[in-house]
């Protein structure tokens, strides 16, 4: 076998479960919040610890894939999400729900970190928007799995089998990576690492999704709220100063020159910030509000996962020969219309409509992300692809974390806190009021119509980044050189 298909289907498990992982949550959040008494800011963390661990985690693991090797970071990181989900199953109360899941996304910032940096070094140029397409299509595949799967294991078992399932996964994919991959990257072993930048930029995102945690609770946490905001753009100032002046900086801020990269990340960032709470204030549309068991929520959300298995390996595919600016400006357009689209969904709304709808939203994810990553990746020299891919996936994670804290921030300008609570962690969702059920789904709508404002602002950047091929390779690696890191 050729090792790019080697590194294909070892890189695919890792995605798989991750997917699986993802909507697993998405689906069981209302079981895991009623069984272990959490109110809704807990419960969204339960899902937050998740993905700010990985986030926070993503540009130190960069770097120490330059030093260390990406094989051997990856496979690390099989071992950590595994233990992770043994532990977060064992779980007695929130908190203890909130760490481990954090465990598990620290495992997996060392798999996503690697991943697309390791198909991108096996596989030839003509052929990396084909093969990172089907990267994708394994983490919807996972997801997908992880939507019947969770549902029907919540009928059957308690909420701490869902994470019981990733272990037998976990241990197949340490296995094979162990024994399959080979390190082809050149390493960098003569530069430290920055610590402290990967304190202050940890520091800064992390009390900025508490500012806006507890800006959810209502007027009595003002003052939490903004020290917590100025401790943020503080410690964001300091960590940006601090990285112009390092001989080897934890972010590259030198590849930001680079028009294409940086139109990419940031129309990345928008859209990730608009549908990274899409699932699950669907998931609770469907079983809060029209109180349907976990199975049949995770079997009518599939149409969105078709959709997007359809055109994204076809859209990777067509932009490796037309371009990507046609697909990636499409997808954002379709994408935002279709979020627009369910920020006027009704109790009484047909769901073929509402079928329609995610379809809509599917295909225009499809066709927007396989060609924007495979824009991003290949606009940066070969031995800075560790890095770039750290920032890249650093952008996708911070939207996509700032996306639930936003949703639930929005909703409450709608619903009281309190209130919100009492709806997602009610045990018998038949018995909310209707009254309760109505507020709560205007508070759903005006979420929806704020997050498809912001997709639709992504255009812009990822317009813009074509001007940016226009630069000559002469030019491009020119900007590079003037790093701190090269020279």
């Amino acid at each position: 076998m050729k090792y790019k298909w080697v590194v294909l289907t070892v890189t695919t498990v890792g995605v798989l479960m991750d997917g699986l992982d993802s909507r697993i949550v998405i689906i069981g959040l209302p079981q895991v919040a009623a069984a272990l008494h959490a109110d809704v800011e807990q419960a969204i963390w339960f899902t937050q610890s998740y993905v700010l661990a990985t986030t926070i985690a993503l540009l130190l693991i960069g770097r120490v894939t330059d030093v260390v090797g990406r094989v051997k970071i990856y496979t690390i990181g099989f071992v950590v999400f595994t233990i992770g989900s043994g532990l977060t199953a064992l779980a007695q109360n929130p908190n203890q729900f909130i760490l481990w899941r954090g465990l598990q996304g620290l495992g997996v910032a060392m798999m996503f970190t690697n991943s697309a940096a390791m198909i991108v070094d096996a596989t030839p140029k003509k052929e990396l928007g084909l093969a990172l397409g089907v990267n994708q299509m394994a983490f919807r595949f996972g997801a997908m799995s992880g939507l019947t799967l969770s549902g029907l294991i919540l009928s059957l078992f308690d909420w701490r089998a869902l994470f019981y399932l990733n272990i037998p996964i976990g241990v197949f994919g340490t296995f094979w990576s162990h024994h399959r991959l080979k390190e082809v990257a050149k390493l960098d072993k003569a530069t430290p690492l920055d610590w402290f930048g990967f304190a202050t930029f940890s520091i800064s995102i992390t009390s900025f999704l508490l500012a806006m945690t507890y800006a959810a609770y209502g007027l009595s946490e003002q003052l939490v709220v903004y020290g917590l905001l100025v401790l943020s753009i503080v410690t964001i100032t300091i960590f940006i100063v601090h990285e112009n002046k390092q001989r080897h900086p934890l972010l590259d801020l030198s590849l930001l020159k680079i028009r294409e990269f940086t139109g990419g990340v940031t129309a990345q960032l928008l859209n990730a910030i608009a549908w990274g709470a899409f699932l699950l204030l669907l998931s609770l549309y469907f079983q809060l509000i029209l109180d349907m068991s976990p199975l049949d929520a995770g079997i009518r959300i599939l149409p969105f996962d078709i959709a997007f298995l359809a055109f994204g390996p076809m859209s990777g595919r067509l932009s490796d020969r037309f371009g990507h600016l046609p697909f990636t400006t499409a997808g954002i357009a379709l994408a935002s219309f279709g979020l627009f689209l369910f920020s006027t969904i009704t109790i009484a709304s047909p769901l073929a409509f509402i079928f329609i709808y995610m379809i809509i939203v599917g295909t225009g994810m499809g066709l927007f992300v396989s060609p924007n990553m495979s824009s991003v990746m290949s606009s940066v020299p070969e031995n800075r692809r560790g890095i770039a891919s750290a920032l890249r996936a650093t952008f996708f994670q911070t939207g996509f974390v700032l996306s639930l804290n936003a949703a639930v921030l929005i909703m409450t300008f709608v619903m009281p806190y309190q209130r919100i609570t009492e709806v997602i962690s009610a045990i018998n969702p038949i018995a909310i009021p209707e009254s309760e059920k109505l507020l709560f789904l205007k508070g759903l709508n005006s979420a929806y119509f704020w997050l498809a404002t912001v997709n639709l602002a992504a255009i812009v950047p990822s317009v813009l980044r074509e001007s940016g091929k226009k630069k000559t390779k002469e030019g491009r690696i020119k900007i590079i050189t003037h790093s701190p890191i090269i020279e």
